[in-house]
C-alpha cells in the first residue's frame, strides 16, 4: 500500500455532515494516528521540489495542524491566516464573496515581507476561494505565493481550476473526485 492509499485508507468519510447531502472527509483519524501523522509532512516537503520558500502560511484552522510542523522542518515563519476578529495585533484583511455571503480573513501585519515566497496551506482544497483569498492577502503586503499545499483535494468542487488562475503550483495529497 502506497503512502496516498494509507492515507485514504485513514480519513474517514462522513455522509450529511454539517449538512444533509454533504460528505464530509475527517482528518481526526489521521491526527490520531501518529506513525501515518508523522509522514505526512515529509510527503507535503517532496511534493514541493527545490522551491524557494520563505514562510508558511496556515489558513485557520485545519491549515495549522501540518502547516506549522511544515513551517518547523523547513526552518521557515508559520503565518497564521485566520477568519477576522481572531488574531490580537494590528492586522490587515481581505474580504471575499462566497456562495452565500462573504467572509474576511487577516494576518497580523508586517508578518509578510516584501518580495518573500510564501507556500499556502490548509487541510482541503474544495472551492478554493479561502485559499485566493489568502494569495490575495499575501499580495497586498506585497509577498509572493510560490505555491499551494493541501491534504485533501476535492476535485468536483473545482477548486483546482480556480487556483489555477493564480499560475502557481497547486500540491495535494489525496485526490478525491
Amino acid at each position: 500500500m502506497n503512502f496516498r492509499e494509507k492515507l485514504v485508507s485513514i480519513i474517514r468519510d462522513i455522509p450529511d455532515f454539517p449538512k444533509p447531502g454533504i460528505l464530509f472527509r475527517d482528518i481526526t483519524p489521521l491526527l490520531e494516528n501518529p506513525e501515518a501523522s508523522k509522514a505526512v509532512i515529509p510527503a507535503i516537503i517532496s511534493q514541493l521540489g527545490e522551491l524557494e520558500i520563505d514562510a508558511v502560511a496556515g489558513i485557520e484552522s485545519r491549515g495549522f495542524l501540518y502547516g506549522f510542523p511544515l513551517a518547523m522542518a523547513l526552518n521557515v515563519p508559520f503565518i497564521a491566516v485566520r477568519k477576522k476578529g481572531k488574531l490580537p495585533a494590528e492586522t490587515v484583511e481581505f474580504s471575499y464573496d462566497l456562495e452565500y455571503g462573504s467572509a474576511t480573513i487577516e494576518m497580523h501585519k508586517g508578518s509578510v515581507g516584501k518580495g518573500m515566497r510564501v507556500l499556502v496551506h490548509d487541510d482541503l482544497l474544495a472551492t478554493g476561494g479561502t485559499a485566493v483569498a489568502a494569495h490575495e492577502l499575501i499580495k497586498k503586503e506585497g509577498g509572493e505565493v510560490v505555491a499551494f499545499s493541501f491534504l485533501i483535494e476535492l476535485r468536483s468542487l473545482a477548486g483546482r481550476e480556480l487556483l489555477l488562475a493564480q499560475n502557481r503550483p497547486i500540491h495535494s495529497l489525496v485526490q478525491y473526485d
